[in-house]
């Protein structure tokens, strides 16, 4: 079993449909947010536990489960075939995200959360040397994680390398890859790269992708932060494929 802490995490998880067995709730909570979790709860047959906040607290796997925490089945992660049909059950192009070596759990979370709202229809991490699915992650993504198809799989390269067979182009971020963003065509099947803030993306992933490409920027540190870079990058392949007709009524929210 897990926990999903925080109100965003919750609710979300409850409107996804997530298989959750019970939410715990302080009992002096009384804001209208919670009283939305508990109606979320009730038409979903959860059963809901008023508690102290001491007791939330000792629970929480994170700093601040701001007194409400649903205890979930373990999350499923998928293969990258199931993203794909994914994209196919949309109609849509696929868009695919690679993180490699992405450990912090509040980038990874930052990262779902992007890509969620960017329209991407799945998230591919290593087995080893990646952040796993947590509650410290969930909360980061705002809830966003049980909406998003993540695959776990052995080898990255090996990945990708399935991934160009089957028509997808990668996309790797790389600092100093002479090739802008804005210069990319992302209305083709897409698979965006993103490497870890201290050592970036490996050599083997690296040399298995299509293009590199980079952010331009000024200033004089060295790159962004691994998720405001994925963001930035996100939103371009949302930007053109609006631009292009293929997804409808995002600029409406």
């Amino acid at each position: 079993m897990r926990t999903i802490e925080g109100k965003n995490p919750v609710k979300e998880a409850l409107r996804s449909g997530a298989k959750i067995t019970e939410v715990y709730i302080s009992n002096s909570a009384k804001d209208k947010e919670t009283a939305y979790i508990i109606d979320l709860c009730r038409q979903n047959g959860v059963v809901v536990k008023f508690v102290d906040k001491n007791k939330i607290n000792k629970m929480a796997q994170t700093k601040n489960p701001q007194g409400v925490i649903a205890i979930a089945r373990e999350f499923e992660y998928c293969d990258t075939d199931d993203i794909l049909f994914e994209a196919k059950q949309r109609g849509e192009t696929p868009f695919l995200v690679l993180l490699d070596g992405i450990t912090d759990p509040q980038n990874f979370g930052s990262i779902i959360r992007s890509a969620h709202l960017c329209g991407a229809h799945g998230i591919v991490i290593e087995a080893r040397n990646s952040s796993p699915v947590t509650p410290a992650v969930e909360k980061a993504s705002a809830g966003a994680v049980e909406y998003m198809k993540i695959a776990r799989v052995v080898n990255l390269r090996r990945t990708i390398e399935e991934l160009k067979e089957k028509g997808i182009w990668v996309f790797a971020a790389d600092a100093n890859s002479p090739k802008p963003v804005y210069e990319c065509d992302f209305t083709i099947p897409t698979c965006i790269v993103i490497g870890s803030e201290g050592k970036g993306i490996s050599r083997l992933v690296k040399e298995g992708a299509d293009f590199l490409i980079k952010i331009p920027q000024k200033g004089y540190i060295s790159s962004f932060n691994a998720s405001v870079a994925a963001g930035i990058i996100f939103f371009e392949v949302l930007k053109q494929r609006i631009k292009e007709g293929e997804i409808k009524g995002a600029l409406d929210g």
